[in-house]
């Protein structure tokens, strides 16, 4: 789960449980994405979302920014598309500075990782804080 220090408004909760609508996504052929770089062009349907922004465009023509942990898109026969994160939140119920003040962190920790799982540990920690200051800048 995101860490309550990163919520603008902790007390409120509204992490986004559900959502169903339409999106799109632009072509960039990897075998793990991240949030706008889905290719479809592949044998499997299937791909891995690493965390950052997914934009949600509804029919209205209205757009919502979503920040995503981690999931996988899943392109139906029908040329639908279907989202599942594992978490979700909008970024306005993000803290850029902290943020920053966790990617520094999890930096300076890097050097001093006792083992490669620490070490993996640490790095995926860095890898989602790049993803939430990419996204919040």
């Amino acid at each position: 789960m995101l860490p309550a220090a990163l919520l603008r408004h902790p007390g409120l909760r509204r992490l986004v449980l559900q959502a169903r609508t339409y999106a799109q996504a632009a072509a960039s052929p990897a075998p793990a994405a991240g949030p706008g770089q889905m290719s479809f062009t592949f044998a499997s349907p299937t791909q891995v979302l690493r965390p950052g922004l997914v934009v949600v465009h509804a029919e209205d023509g209205t757009t919502t920014k979503y920040f995503v942990s981690s999931g996988s898109v899943t392109v139906n026969a029908d040329s639908s598309v279907q989202l599942l994160a594992e978490e979700v939140v909008t970024l306005d119920m993000l803290d850029l500075g902290a943020a920053r003040a966790n990617l520094e962190k999890a930096q300076s920790e890097l050097s001093g990782a006792a083992d490669e799982a620490a070490r993996a540990e640490i790095q995926i920690r860095i890898e989602a804080n790049e993803a939430l200051v990419k996204a919040l800048e």
